[in-house]
């Protein structure tokens, strides 16, 4: 009887490391908010597959893709296309995308106006400093009709490519993870979705103005050119593309955030 137990026993233990032996660890670099809450939900499934997956969260842009190409990390989700074509352009670096997942519409908030329409002659905007983004604030306010661009289409205008500009509002580039913290010092701000959310600024309440859903900004995960087949990575972009994801997007962002799945 005593045998028996023992060989149960061993027999148990060697099940159990056979198991962890099969567990493997992805590295994945994000945002705080939205993307790292999303990751959390998808966690609990990807242990099932015998993935442990390990968020590690960054507060800026510029890290989580030099993190990416030096294999610290195995993936990224915090990002859209246009800012991933033109860093890896500018750093020489061979990442890619692996899958889309969502928009995140960015917005024009201020503390001083209600309306675009109050803006005065000479008013201060924020717009985020990296080329992608900063583009993509002048499109939105040219879409409105606040200035007007020599070519809206070119996803990398800066201010001077403003051809009108009728209230001479001066544009102020500053890092996307600070412009939430300059408000009050400027007449509004164009502010990402991600971190305006973590401000606790609503895009649906708060917002003057909001970028649509033909927006060319999705958000992607994004592995390096010699992982863009492996499976685990696989396995991670499709949890993130399940209708549980979708559903929890929904409840919680409250359109803030729009899956492209």
């Amino acid at each position: 009887m005593k045998l028996s137990k023992k060989i149960f026993a061993t027999s148990l233990a060697f099940i159990l490391l056979g198991n962890l032996s099969f567990s493997k660890t992805l590295k994945v670099g994000t945002s705080p908010v939205p993307q790292g809450e999303i990751l959390e939900i998808i966690k609990p499934e990807l242990a099932k597959k015998g993935i442990d997956l390990k968020i590690i969260e960054f507060n800026e842009y510029v890290t989580p893709n030099l993190a990416l190409a030096d294999g610290e990390l195995d993936a990224n989700f915090f990002q859209h296309i246009p800012y991933l074509e033109k860093f890896k352009e500018e750093r020489k670096l061979k990442i890619s995308s692996v899958g889309d997942v969502m928009v995140a519409p960015i917005g024009v908030f201020s503390l001083k106006h209600k309306s675009l329409d109050e803006l005065k002659k000479g008013g201060i905007i924020a717009i985020p400093s990296d080329p992608s983004n900063g583009g993509r604030a002048l499109i939105l306010l040219h879409k409105a009709g606040i200035i007007t661009l020599n070519d809206p289409t070119n996803l990398y205008v800066t201010e001077f490519d403003i051809v009108e500009n009728p209230k001479k509002l001066k544009f102020k580039s500053i890092e996307a993870p600070q412009l939430p913290r300059i408000l009050r010092d400027v007449d509004a701000a164009v502010i990402n979705g991600n971190y305006a959310i973590q401000s606790g600024l609503s895009l649906k309440k708060d917002a003057l103005l909001v970028e649509g859903k033909d927006s060319p900004y999705i958000n992607i995960v994004a592995a390096r050119d010699e992982d863009l087949n492996n499976p685990d990575i696989k396995a991670f972009v499709d949890e993130l593309r399940t209708e549980k994801v979708k559903k929890f997007i929904d409840e919680k962002y409250q359109g803030a955030l729009i899956t492209t799945f």
